[in-house]
């Protein structure tokens, strides 16, 4: 017998990052099960559009630059103002950068930090009156917070980041009535995971013989959104086919 989707009715989130990839589909997920939602994207035209896309009626788009603490307070203010309330937050939005250390320049290293670090931390931060009281916030790490691929050390590093963000965040806010979750996505078949859409070969040696969909995340992030987690925080979900388990056989 199939198990019961948690419905996310009364549930109102705010996704950075929500007009492509992981965070449409997580935005697009949410209202289809019930949710509605608030679509932050540095291209305020791109949010509207992937709003308008769901349905004026159980979304609506923001111009959000994750880097701008007055955007994510104007962010918070348009989806009180259209749904009453926002009780949960995705902080999804995030940068890739593949190249050695030496290579990378203390520009783009800030930029990651500004992107995937401060701006998740900026979102929280502004979060906090908000989901006082029952909210849930739920940040889109990665396994290269704990499992670092190559030429990956700046990007891991701001995800390591934000796991430590998150992991004290839990102990802080868990009074306020506050949970925060923590997701893992591995390889993704994103612009970042597949770029132009070619997926690696690499792939097809995940003990699940593929790479991940954006529907994938979603389903995890809508988990944690409804209140069948009600008692989960602190809690890291991978969602990577098995990937970071161990090292394929190379007798296999």
């Amino acid at each position: 017998m199939a198990g019961t989707v948690p419905t996310l009715e009364g549930k109102v989130a705010l996704i950075s990052g929500g007009a492509r990839g992981m965070g449409a589909a997580e935005a697009k997920l949410l209202a289809d099960r019930g949710a509605k939602v608030v679509i932050g994207a540095t291209d305020g035209d791109r949010a509207r559009a992937a709003a308008a896309a769901i349905g004026r009626e159980r979304a609506i788009g923001v111009a959000l630059e994750v880097r701008d603490a007055g955007q994510w307070k104007a962010a918070f203010a348009a989806g009180v103002d259209a749904f009453g309330e926002v009780n949960v937050l995705v902080n999804n939005a995030g940068i890739f950068h593949q190249a050695t250390i030496a290579e990378t320049s203390l520009e783009t290293y800030r930029e990651l930090i500004e992107v995937n670090q401060i701006g998740a931390f900026l979102g929280m931060q502004t979060s906090i009156p908000h989901l006082k009281g029952g909210g849930s916030i739920i940040n889109i790490v990665s396994i290269s917070a704990f499992a670092p691929l190559d030429l990956t050390a700046a990007y891991a590093s701001t995800k390591s980041a934000l796991l430590g963000l998150s992991k004290a965040a839990v102990t802080e806010l868990g009074p306020l009535g506050i949970r925060v979750n923590m997701v893992h996505p591995g390889g993704v078949a994103t612009d970042m995971g597949a770029p132009g859409g070619e997926v690696p070969d690499a792939y097809s040696k995940v003990p699940l013989g593929r790479i991940g969909a954006s529907e994938d995340i979603a389903r995890t992030v809508a988990f944690l959104a409804s209140d069948d987690s009600a008692y989960l925080s602190g809690a890291e979900i991978t969602v990577d086919g098995g990937w970071t388990t161990g090292t394929p056989s190379p007798w296999g």
